[in-house]
Parts: structure tokens; sequence; C-alpha cells
């Protein structure tokens, strides 16, 4: 699987260009659904990533893209339910965690990546 950050508001996975935050699930690419998390703009003052969103559990690892600066704040619960599964979770901005999910084999990616902020 190959992906990179074009700009920012825009990532390309495997030629294909989004305009929205994407989930990539053991391959399968879907656009993530933010609202579950949108309690918690206001203490974040952006809407974060929470584990109320369907997050891909189902690998060794989690990436997150932050975002074009890095901005997309993690909620600790996250963290914690990572931990609680045996997860691991790489948070880095987006054009970084595209170049590591491009490393990675496509069936093995869970990725939730932020393409603004």
């Amino acid at each position: 699987m190959k992906a990179k950050l074009i700009g920012f508001g825009e990532v390309e996975i495997d030629g294909e260009t989004y305009d929205y935050d994407v989930v990539i699930d053991k391959g399968r690419i879907r656009k993530r659904k933010k609202r579950p998390s949108r309690t918690y703009r206001d203490q974040y003052g952006h809407t974060p990533l929470s584990i109320n969103e369907e997050i891909p559990w189902g690998g060794k690892h989690l990436i997150i893209g932050t975002g074009a600066y890095g901005k997309l704040p993690v909620m600790p619960m996250l963290y914690d339910m990572a931990l609680q599964r045996g997860i691991e979770i790489i948070a880095i901005p987006t054009a970084e965690a595209c170049r590591l999910i491009s490393e990675k084999e496509g069936a093995r990616v869970q990725a939730i990546l932020h393409v603004t902020c």
C-alpha cells in the first residue's frame, strides 16, 4: 500500500486521492466518522480522536497520522484501550505516517490519517 500526504487536506493512497480523514483497516479504506468524538471538541479546541469512533483494532500496531502539522489530539483513553489490547500506537504527523504505511504490507495496515492541521 502506497500512501503520501499530497498537501494540506489531501492524502493519496494507492493512486486514489482523499480530501477527508481516512481509516485504513487491513487494506480497506473508509472515511473517518468523527461525530462520536465531537462532544470533546470544546475540551480540546479541535475534534480529537477518541475510543467512541470505529477504531481499527485488528493488528499489533495502530498508526495515527496526526495531521499536516501534527495537531490532532489523541485522547488518553485511546492509549489506555490500546494498552489493554496489546496494541502499540504510533502517533506521528501524517506525512511520516504515510511513509510508514508505504513500508508495510497493505493487509497488515491499521491506520487513521488526519489530513488537515
